[in-house]
């Protein structure tokens, strides 16, 4: 399994946000829009062996939203669709258990240690700049069960990075440039595939 946990620090937990103006009404919920379309969006179809966990840290009680790939429905390429599912998730109400909110998609309040905790037995890799280069690690390793984690605009806290780090999570660079998440989750499928 791919899983992809992307921080969204100003992301609205909140499902008040207009479809109209997500940029401007969500706390920027389109970067995590767009890393989710990254993530499983392929030609004609969708990737069944990803998950997707979005850590949405913009509001009064911390909440994290899962999609699986494997049961994911109603999921197409733009942008406003997928805000549409995320709103869904969003009026659910939210515990520390999880709850369906449509096929594939579940929310549940709790941030990154509570993701981190749920992924302990996969291989923790923590994409970042100044991290090893990718392509020296055994690309097999990554293939079976790995989990990848990507800040959003504004990068990971001090606080977050030890949390991470304290997780046992590997520094791991796709280059020297910095990327928009996105793109970092693009880059790791194409790897991921070319190595399979």
């Amino acid at each position: 399994m791919r899983n992809f946990v992307i921080v969204g620090h100003k992301a609205t937990t909140e499902p008040n946000f207009s479809l109209e103006d997500i940029p401007g009404t969500s706390g920027r919920l389109d970067i995590l829009c767009r890393s989710v379309t990254a993530a499983f969006v392929i030609s004609h179809g969708i990737r069944k062996d990803v998950c997707v966990y979005l850590v949405l840290l913009g509001g009064d009680v911390t909440k994290t939203i899962r999609l699986q790939g494997e049961t994911l429905r109603h999921l197409n390429p733009d942008e406003r669709t997928t805000a549409a599912l995320l709103k869904k998730a969003l009026a659910v109400p939210a515990t520390l258990e999880w709850a369906m909110s449509t096929s594939g998609i579940f929310v549940r309040t709790g941030g990154l240690a509570q993701v981190l905790d749920d992924l302990k037995a996969a291989r923790l890799i923590y994409l970042r700049e100044d991290g090893a280069d990718i392509r020296e690690l055994v690309p097999g390793a990554l293939a079976e069960d790995a989990a990848f984690i990507l800040g959003d605009h504004t990068g990971m806290t001090p606080e977050e990075e030890t949390m991470i780090s304290g997780a046992g999570a590997e520094v791991v660079s796709l280059g020297p440039t910095s990327l928009h998440a996105d793109h970092c989750i693009v880059v790791m499928n194409w790897f991921l595939d070319i190595h399979a």
